[in-house]
């Protein structure tokens, strides 16, 4: 796979929703722009965290041990369904307040089922390993900061307020309840 070849695939597998791109969305709502991009180091952490074995260790690894790719799955369906569950229950009053932080966008990224396809599939290469480690760190930032500037533009078109906040994490809280369930039912074998 070309360089080029590699960028596109990887952006739009970046560009797709889910949990990581929620929470950077919502953390724009919340925070603006500036201050969702301060979390972008957890959100690359996470990733190269789970990426990075798996690129260099982990076709190998998953040939041996059939079951440990289900289960990552269902670590990944459980995880996102606890923030799903903790999104939905955060009350109005806390609307004010930051659902979005550093952690849980480093744990939620580290079980992104994307990350599995990244190291997997995509980002292993004999000759080119670094370039293409590279490239991908450079796409996240890119499209995190766009997830972050389409939350900051809902934050200045109302969505700052907190009822419209209140509103937009019970949005997020839905979609990644419907994530969660998707991730159930691959690592079931539905």
């Amino acid at each position: 796979m070309s360089p080029a070849e590699l960028a596109f695939a990887v952006l739009l597998l970046l560009l797709t929703p889910g949990p990581t791109n929620s929470l950077v969305l919502l953390a724009g709502a919340e925070r603006g722009w500036v201050g969702a991009m301060r979390l972008i180091p957890a959100e690359l952490a996470g990733y190269f965290l789970t990426v990075l074995p798996l690129t260099l260790v982990g076709a190998a690894v998953l040939a041996d041990h059939d079951g440990l790719r289900t289960g990552v799955t269902l670590a990944a369906a459980a995880w996102v369904a606890v923030l799903a569950v903790k999104l939905w229950q955060m009350p109005s009053a806390a609307a004010c307040g930051q659902s979005v932080g550093a952690r849980s966008l480093f744990v939620t990224t580290a079980l992104n089922p994307k990350a599995l396809i990244f190291g997997l599939v995509l980002l292993p290469s004999d000759d080119r390993l670094a370039l293409n480690l590279a490239l991908f760190a450079g796409l996240v930032v890119g499209v995190a900061a766009l997830w972050a500037a389409v939350g900051a533009v809902l934050h200045r078109g109302g969505a700052g307020q907190p009822r419209a906040l209140f509103v937009l994490r019970r949005l997020a809280s839905v979609w990644l309840a419907a994530i969660s369930v998707l991730l159930i039912a691959r690592g079931v074998g539905a």
